[in-house]
């Protein structure tokens, strides 16, 4: 198993804008093999930001990566621009393998 998260810092206020995104863009995810789960989770806020993260589950790495050269993650990542101030930088991506 693989779990592929990207953090995002998200502007104070624009919240409601960033899970607009995600709750309208095409995942195109349904039919990638060995792809199996996907959340947006939403975690603390601090006087800048509220930080969230994108969580996929993988049957394993080589799932991810062959889904991150595909036509289908240039479809998907080609909706998620958002508006000017809602992103804090770049989101930071971060991937696991099980180990037990």
């Amino acid at each position: 198993m693989f779990i592929a998260m990207n953090r995002f810092r998200i502007a104070l206020g624009r919240e409601p804008e960033f899970e607009e995104i995600w709750r309208t863009r095409e995942s195109h995810l349904d039919d990638v093999p060995g792809f199996r789960e996907f959340h947006l989770l939403k975690g603390p806020s601090d006087e800048d930001c509220t930080l969230y993260a994108s969580h996929t589950l993988w049957e394993d790495r080589e799932a991810f990566e062959a889904w991150t050269k595909s036509e289908n993650f240039r479809k998907a990542h080609a909706g998620a621009r958002a508006p000017a101030g809602v992103y804090l930088g770049h989101p930071q991506f971060e991937g696991f393998e099980a180990v037990l």
